[in-house]
């Protein structure tokens, strides 16, 4: 089968589908509004949710359009390696960021990730922080922009710029009206139809090629061979679909990349700060774990099936480009009404995406730079106006950065820098901060600052051809755990030959100071044993090692 064009034949029942979609998003937002009387209300949702709804809001902020295709692109591309971005490379992190972490940014009562560099070190950590994450929002929901774009004129033949203006202004209106209750609560819904749209694509290309067993002949006779149907083969060199070493797999995407995206990515780390209480808090990321380690069975399945149905999968341009893996899927697949679910999925997964880096840019926007060094001590009225006027602001900045998406063929390559740039050197500062209590201010902003520059280095002499990895995810890896080294060697250097703060300053900010009463707000029913954030935790984290060995 070829490319051919992507257009989908989309009929009324289709488009019915999608506008109904459109409506009650619209409405989840305008019945949010009412619940919004102070600026806490807007920014965390009155910290009143439940850890069920946090929990499915948590990991629908991270199923963006940007996950669901390209995963599947990396499923075509690289075979059941995708698998350990989800099995190493999210769930351990997860569940280190409910058990250990949450305790610290809940318990201290921060408004954001950067709040709690300036609580543990000082401005100038805090101002960087909040610079740096205020950047990475917005190019990361330029990105969501761009997928939803691409998606919208290939299926539907909208031109680049009405499908990137209609997605922006629905998005806008829900977060401009009902703040972060109105994306959480849309998150939730959309978690289910991005589910339902995705199912049928997994189930009628599992049967287009005889089942599992059909499927795993098929990936044995494409390009990538017996290897794309396992995860730590070959590891040991590089020679594998990947092109990376098991240390840079561990490493590089299991510690770094994936602590550091889960655990300081205020984008996520906020829906699990407007839970109820600290147990529901802790339980957030812990609770989404759950669905994660199944979602491969809706991307990396149909990635495959992708590359062994659709002939000449793989191009550099055009319609066959591994980012294509799913709509032409759709096209090939899908009859009319299950085609109209699919591309509500679509539609819903790249606004949660998208919803998660605005709801996340306009918090650290307004408490973070425009109250802490703008405007002080200004009416709570002002900081909801600020923080509506900073949601237009970075979709308008994400609808720009979303040209700089379209330079990329496998759009998951371009996150994956953009993760090893922005998150990994605040990972790094963070986690040493947070458990080496001598560690000075001065070192926290050095570090941060010199890690940040060790991983752009790296980059720009890979792209210059000065050093050379296998593939764009190896530099990536690699740039994290440069990043890592150097933000340890330098707060290293440094702490001996400066200040630390006095121990009162640091209860509640650092390990084993105390300060922190996990069971401070504990309800009644957060005690039974199966609340346990530790148990549940500890499954999650067994369940994702036990799924590795059928791939193994």
């Amino acid at each position: 089968m070829d490319g051919g064009g992507l257009r989908l034949n989309m009929n009324v029942l289709d488009y019915s589908l999608l506008a109904l979609y459109f409506v009650t998003v619209l409405g989840v937002g305008f019945a949010a509004r009412r619940a919004i009387r102070t600026s806490v209300d807007f920014f965390l949702s009155g910290r009143s949710l439940p850890a069920w709804v946090t929990g499915l809001a948590f990991v629908s902020a991270n199923l963006g359009a940007l996950e669901i295709i390209g995963m599947a692109a990396n499923g075509a591309q690289y075979g059941a390696m995708t698998l350990h971005y989800y099995w190493i490379g999210a769930v351990p992190a997860m569940v280190f960021l409910g058990i250990v972490m949450m305790p610290f940014y809940y318990g201290s009562k921060v408004r954001s990730v950067p709040e709690y560099l300036r609580l543990r070190f000082n401005r100038p950590t805090h101002l960087l922080n909040a610079i740096s994450f205020a950047v990475a929002q917005v190019l990361i929901a330029g990105v969501n922009l761009y997928a939803l774009a691409l998606i919208m004129q290939a299926l539907l033949g909208w031109p680049l710029w009405v499908a990137v203006g209609i997605g922006a202004l629905i998005v806008l209106a829900y977060i401009t009206v009902g703040g972060l209750s109105g994306a959480i609560y849309n998150e939730v819904l959309q978690f289910f139809v991005i589910i339902a749209g995705l199912l049928p694509i997994t189930i009628l290309g599992l049967v287009k090629v005889g089942g599992l067993s059909g499927l795993m002949d098929a990936v044995r006779d494409s390009k990538l061979g017996e290897a794309g149907l396992h995860t730590w083969q070959d590891t040991g060199t590089t020679a594998n679909p990947l092109g990376a070493h098991w240390i840079g797999i561990v490493f590089g995407l299991g510690f770094v990349l994936s602590f550091g995206y889960w655990t300081t990515n205020f984008a996520e780390v906020q829906r699990a700060l407007s839970a109820k209480n600290m147990s529901a808090a802790r339980r957030t990321p812990i609770i989404a774990a759950y669905p994660k380690l199944l979602i491969p069975v809706v991307t990396v399945i149909p990635g495959l099936v992708a590359l062994v149905t659709v002939q000449g999968l793989g191009a550099d341009s055009g319609d066959l480009q591994y980012n294509n893996a799913i709509p032409l899927l759709m096209r090939d697949l899908l009859p009319n009404g299950v085609l109209g679910v699919a591309v509500t999925g679509l539609v819903a997964s790249f606004m949660a995406g998208m919803a998660a880096n605005v709801s996340g840019f306009n918090t650290v926007f307004t408490y973070d730079i425009w109250q802490q060094y703008v405007r002080k001590d200004r009416s709570d009225e002002h900081y909801i106006r600020i923080g509506r006027w900073a949601t237009v602001g970075g979709v308008v900045a994400g609808i720009g950065t979303a040209f700089i998406a379209a330079g990329f063929s496998n759009i998951m390559n371009y996150i994956q820098a953009l993760f090893s740039l922005f998150n990994a050197p605040l990972f790094a500062t963070f986690i040493i901060g947070m458990f080496w209590k001598r560690m000075t201010a001065a070192a926290g902003f050095l570090s941060l600052l010199m890690g940040t520059l060790a991983a752009v280095a790296t980059y720009l002499l890979y792209k210059a051809g000065v050093i050379a990895f296998n593939s764009d995810l190896e530099e990536s890896f690699w740039g994290a755990g440069i990043a890592f080294v150097t933000v340890a060697v330098v707060a290293a250097i440094v702490t001996p030959l400066t200040r630390p703060k006095r121990d009162e300053d640091l209860r509640g900010l650092v390990y084993g100071m105390g300060g922190v009463d996990v069971k401070a707000d504990v309800l009644t029913g957060d005690a039974v044993w199966y609340r346990s954030p530790v148990l549940l935790g500890v499954i999650a984290v067994v369940i994702a090692a036990l799924l590795y060995l059928p791939v193994f």
